[in-house]
């Protein structure tokens, strides 16, 4: 079983991203999904976590208002919708399933996920 985040790249201050997090080997249906991002020298970052039953999202007071998660189970994907990135967006961006429960608790500590999979550069230019 395993997360693969993608859809990073490099993009202008300003600009929009959309990450996708696909799951092999098991289905995301009854999982609630958390963003994470980490930046040189930095701690792993909990961006948000959108619940596996009505798809309802916490977010990072870092994030919030300019960063969107979504669900679509039919695809087995999440997603994160990026806009207005700042240079200090800049980081290797992953996904990873909530363990403890379906359900987000507000963002959740990182040690309550699992099925870390490989993540994905996100670089913003100013």
């Amino acid at each position: 079983v395993q997360l693969q985040a993608s859809g990073g790249g490099l993009v202008q201050a300003g600009g929009s991203l959309r990450l996708s997090c696909a799951a092999s080997g098991f289905s995301l249906d009854y999982y609630a999904i958390g963003w994470f991002r980490q930046a040189p020298g930095k701690e792993r970052e909990v961006l948000s976590c959108i619940s596996s039953t009505d798809g309802t999202s916490y977010y990072a007071d870092s994030v919030k208002g300019r960063f969107t998660s979504s669900r679509d189970d039919a695809k087995n994907t999440v997603y994160l919708q990026m806009n207005s990135l700042k240079p200090e967006d800049t980081a290797v961006y992953y996904c990873a399933t909530l363990t403890v429960r379906f359900n987000c608790w507000g963002l959740e500590s990182p040690n309550q996920y699992g099925n870390w999979g490989q993540g994905t550069l996100v670089t913003v230019s100013s």
